[in-house]
Order: structure tokens, then sequence, then C-alpha cells
């Protein structure tokens, strides 16, 4: 397992190391972030410790047992809680009072999600939002992933087909017709950010848009 790489300024606190807050935490510490990890099992947070030296078993998520650790010093804290409702509740809670400039917590439910929001955190729906990625791919070919911004606007990764092979970013013209702006081109290892009019689209361009569902939609039957 290795260090991290790089250095970054923001530092995350991860509560809970479950698959979702395992793979966040070591995400995170291989992007070059400092964490702050708590977690009641030792034997994870022995794990951890290849990434992070600040890597903590606690017994509760009490508010002074959190303040001991120094959670309260990071930029975010993401509470990756789920089953235990109360537990992730009163932990959000006291995230939130210490004043913690981002506390983003996970939810199982609705419910669980609207008491969180109310707490004051942001919250995420990792199951949700993979079943609903898993579902998109499944029923559109050409969509390779995406991600949903909003109830109405999403980023999404599309394979051409030959509707575009041989014609030029300008002359697809996306943003008028589909209202669509195209945020990055990949042709094999290369990405391409900077996005050139005169481009001429090949086969297994993959282009990533961003736009409103309906607009994306619209395009995903174009290119059928």
């Amino acid at each position: 397992m290795a260090k991290k790489n790089k250095q970054r300024s923001a530092v995350y606190g991860i509560i809970g190391l479950g698959r979702f807050g395992y793979a966040l935490a070591v995400d995170l510490a291989n992007a070059g972030y400092d964490l702050i990890v708590l977690d009641r099992d030792e034997e994870k947070i022995c794990e951890m410790r290849a990434y992070t030296e600040n890597a903590f078993i606690v017994g509760n998520l009490e508010k002074k047992t959190l303040l001991d650790t120094g959670i309260q010093n990071c930029d975010v804290a993401v509470v990756c809680i789920g089953e235990q409702m109360d537990i992730s509740i009163l932990t959000t809670l006291n995230l939130v009072s210490m004043n913690i400039p981002k506390v983003i917590a996970r939810a199982t439910s609705a419910e669980h999600g609207v008491i969180l929001e109310k707490l004051g955190a942001e919250v995420v729906y990792p199951e949700r939002d993979m079943a609903l990625r898993l579902a998109k791919r499944l029923l559109s070919s050409s969509v390779l992933d995406y991600i949903s911004l909003n109830s109405n606007i999403e980023i999404s990764e599309i394979r051409i087909t030959q509707k575009l092979v041989g014609r030029s970013v300008q002359e697809a013209d996306l943003r008028r017709k589909f209202g669509l702006n195209i945020i990055a081109i990949e042709r094999g290892e290369q990405t391409m950010t900077d996005i050139n009019p005169a481009h001429v689209f090949a086969v297994d361009d993959i282009i990533v848009v961003v736009g409103k569902n309906e607009s994306i939609q619209r395009f995903e039957e174009h290119l059928v």
C-alpha cells in the first residue's frame, strides 16, 4: 500500500470504515490528502495506518471522543455510517456543532437523508447513486458513465457512433442543436480538455458532455 504521493491542503475526516468509508479514505489518501480516520474495528484501523498516522480506534462517537481525535480541525468530515441510523444522526449533529466547514453524511433512505439535511449536513446516497449509474448504462448503449449534478443537470460519458465520425466539433454543434457543452474528449489513452472546434471525431472517441437530462437523452437518441 502506497503512502501519499503529494500532500494537499485540505484535511478530511472519515468516520466509519465500511466498504464505502474505506474506499473513500484510500482514494483520498492516494490523491495526497491528509486524513483523520475513526472506527471501532482495530483491524481496519491498523490497515488504514498504511495511509495515515491519524487513524483512531474509538469505542463511541460521543462529542468528547470526537474532540479528542482532533477531527474538529478537518476541512471536511464525512460520516460513512449508514446501517445504525441513530449513531449516524448523533455523530452528524456533533460534527456540525463543531463548526467544521463541511459535513457530509451517508444516508440509506430518503427519511434518513431528510434528517441529516435538517442537521446541516450535505447528504449522499452511495447505494442509490450506484444503482442509477448502472441503470443508465444498461438502458443506453452509448452511455459509459454519468454523474448527476442535481435533479436536472448531469455529466455523461458517451461513446460516439457513425453519426459523428468524420465530423468536427464545430460541425456537430452540440451546444446549438442539443444545449450540451463538451468538456472533454477521450481518444485511447489521451484525454483532451482544451476542446478544439476543428477536432474531427474518430471511431471509438468518447466525449464527456454536461447539460440537462432531457438534452442528453435527445443526443443519445440522435446517435442511435
